[in-house]
């Protein structure tokens, strides 16, 4: 697959150098309206396809999942960090299947330093005994709840984008089915540690470090006040120029992801983004994120419109993109 930015060696290259490259707010992260979203369709997308293919990320706002939706989701988010070690121990991460808890296991090749947080996966056919019913009541309900909206909207999403692409109705509905063994969307939970106020940060020390996202589609949750998301376009590349994006509750950050640039023949960039550490004078609480990830089944054959790529199923692929990032 080939990508239109820097190559992850390059930005690997850049930061162990000490190039954590210059921060610019000068391009716009778009903010997308979904109101009246069946009546006005066709003008969505054209919005949605403008934005994808300048930057890769737009935000959505009137998408649908009520405020209070969204604060239950993190209330049990944080409730789930907030249990003891060895209690989230025993909903550890089945190694393959991306479903349970996991802490300071996720080395990106991009700084080759663990990432600074903590996280819990939710994968539906994969969850048997990684749900913490007993020290929290009703959280398996709540967090399949929330799920299945987030996934409802990813869909609303992608068939806009299905359109663009000249696919057929409820292409990409069919290709994420939650009712199939081989379902492979991610619901997860993300806690970034707080930093001590006297801590020296080194400059390969990341939230997370610089990627990209292997799905189609990727609906991100933040809260205000908590920043550090940045992305940088490839247009910003040679310049290593990473735009932060700014959090706010009544907004959905989205990026299009690795498999959906494939699908779409590169016409849709999957583009770098990381998560940096606090600075001098910056806020060093805890940082918490809700990402849900559109993946496609495992058995769905991902052909572009335009034959560029061969067909591949999304099994293989997720497997190929691990093995070209983490294999190192």
């Amino acid at each position: 697959m080939t990508h239109t930015t820097h190559t992850l060696e390059e930005l690997a290259k850049e930061t162990r150098m000490g190039g954590a490259g210059t921060e610019t707010s000068a391009r716009e992260i778009r903010r997308i309206d979904l109101t009246d979203f069946d009546r006005r369709k066709e003008e969505i997308t054209g919005e949605l396809w403008a934005a994808a293919t300048d930057i890769g990320f737009f935000q959505l706002v009137n998408h649908g999942i009520e405020p209070d939706v969204v604060d239950r989701a993190f209330a049990d988010a944080e409730a789930f960090f907030a249990l003891p070690e060895h209690t989230k121990a025993r909903h550890a991460l089945k190694k393959g299947l991306n479903s349970g808890w996991e802490s300071m296991t996720q080395v990106r090749p991009s700084i080759n330093t663990p990432d600074q947080k903590e996280s819990y996966q939710v994968t539906r056919p994969h969850m048997d005994g990684l749900w913490p019913d007993d020290a929290l009541p009703g959280f398996r309900e709540r967090v399949l709840d929330f799920e299945a909206r987030c996934r409802d909207l990813a869909m609303r999403v992608l068939s806009c984008f299905a359109d663009g692409l000249g696919l057929p109705d409820g292409f990409f509905t069919r290709a994420h089915d939650p009712a199939s063994p081989n379902y492979q969307s991610t619901l997860r939970m993300l806690h970034y540690f707080a930093v001590p106020a006297d801590a020296v940060v080194p400059a390969n020390v990341w939230r997370a470090g610089a990627h990209t996202d292997f799905d189609c589609l990727t609906l991100l949750f933040q809260r205000a006040g908590q920043g550090g998301l940045q992305v940088c376009p490839g247009k910003e590349a040679e310049a290593q120029e990473w735009t932060p994006v700014e959090p706010a509750d009544s907004v959905i950050t989205c990026n299009i992801g690795d498999m959906l640039m494939r699908w779409s023949d590169d016409r849709l960039p999957s583009n770098f983004h990381r998560v940096r550490s606090p600075g001098p004078g910056d806020d060093r609480s805890a940082r918490h994120s809700i990402a849900f990830f559109a993946q496609a089944d495992r058995d769905v054959v991902i052909e572009g419109p335009e034959g560029r790529y061969p067909p591949i199923t999304a099994a293989d692929y997720i497997q190929q993109r691990i093995a070209a990032n983490f294999a190192r």
